[in-house]
């Protein structure tokens, strides 16, 4: 049996003429995607999975994981880091790093993020694992756990390797995992500049004084990666990231950027349509004690859609066949479907509000009975 959802309980109203949506824009980039950082919904893409070298994008697993040990309390923002000649010679650009000296986690932190120091980088990755290696260990640990599956890091840099490698789509999932979880830190992205021992670089995220929403995220760029660029915007309560790889100038990465972000916001619309563990419907549940629970949503139940489609979106919930006693909180009863011009666009999980004990032995014997019926 399906139910239907109302969609305005967590929706506005939207009023808006339906227009054709017309197909991206064709990018000279060796690969590029376009997603909605909330609803995970691509909106462009081309070679999307393709193996290619990130450069400086590499950086933004390097912050992550460096925000993860912050979180579990292994290091903090004030932790003294003692440079080592390896760190202070590593080529490329720099933060300019001493060796010898002693130099907070926040302030290498900001040297890597906005200047995109590959000395800090490496500071960083020794300070939390004893060695650049041992924290590209732990950079592959967080890639397989995120489901970056075409992805491989050997330096904490970006600087080339043989071994070293990832996909546009694989980079868009670390960038949504660090704006989603550690948004206290990915303020720093739009920084416009760091300053270090009276040298003062600039970001070199061209996009961040363009007006167009853009707070982040990380260029890159080696001869052999190309000139790369992940940037993410948000307008209104949209936020869109994209990714393009493999361009053949600072201003191609700068102006595909642009052309995805612009396609995305004038084209799409992302609404939440319902909050995590709300509930939408009351189902019975034989032999419990009580009969019945309320069922809601595991996680928040985002979409995106083509603008002026919202009055043919329409959801429905559908149960398992028989919830039977006991039931545990959290767990999954069925599904909540989300279907545009009669077309399945999304399914999530639909579970327990509450927990359900199995009833006495009158409750089990009615229920029995009451099933013949």
């Amino acid at each position: 049996m399906r139910y239907i959802i109302s969609l305005l309980l967590a929706s506005l109203v939207v009023v808006s003429v339906r227009a054709e949506t017309p197909s991206p824009p064709t990018l000279g980039a060796e690969g590029y995607l376009l997603i909605d950082h909330d609803s995970g919904a691509v909106l462009a893409a081309a070679n999307a999975d393709a193996r290619l070298e990130p450069a400086s994008l590499t950086k933004i697993m390097t912050a992550y994981v460096v925000f993860n040990e912050l979180a579990a309390g292994n290091i903090a923002l004030d932790d003294r880091v003692l440079i080592s000649e390896k760190a202070w010679r590593t080529g490329g650009s720099k933060m300019f790093i001493e060796v010898g000296s002693q130099i907070a986690v926040e302030d290498l932190l900001k040297g890597m993020i906005i200047q995109s120091g590959n000395d800090a980088s490496v500071a960083l990755a020794e300070h939390v694992a004893g060695s650049e290696a041992s924290f590209a260990g732990l950079m592959n640990q967080h890639a397989q756990r995120l489901g970056m599956t075409r992805t491989h890091f050997t330096n904490a840099t970006g600087l080339p390797g043989p071994e070293h490698f990832t996909t546009p789509k694989d980079i868009a999932l670390v960038t949504t995992a660090m704006i989603r979880e550690f948004p206290e830190y990915y303020r720093w992205y739009s920084e416009p500049e760091f300053t270090w021992q009276g040298i003062r670089q600039f970001n070199r995220n061209r996009l961040l004084d363009k007006g167009v929403g853009v707070d982040g995220v990380k260029t890159g760029h080696t001869q052999a990666a190309g000139y790369c660029l992940v940037a993410s915007a948000k307008r209104d309560d949209q936020r869109l990231i994209s990714v393009v790889m493999g361009t053949e100038s600072n201003a191609a990465r700068v102006a595909d950027s642009l052309a995805l972000l612009n396609y995305g916001f004038r084209f799409f619309e992302t609404h939440l349509l319902y909050a995590e563990r709300e509930a939408l419907e009351v189902l019975r549940v034989w032999s419990g004690d009580p009969s019945t629970v309320a069922v809601g949503p595991a996680s928040d139940v985002v979409v995106t859609i083509p603008r002026g489609d919202f009055e043919t979106l329409s959801a429905q919930l559908e149960p398992k066949a028989m919830l039977e006693a006991p039931l545990a909180k959290g767990e999954e009863v069925g599904e909540i479907v989300l279907i545009l011009d009669d077309e399945v666009i999304k399914r999530q999980p639909a579970v327990a509000l509450d927990a359900i004990e199995r009833g006495g032995l009158l409750r089990q014997a009615v229920d029995s009975l009451l099933k013949l019926f």
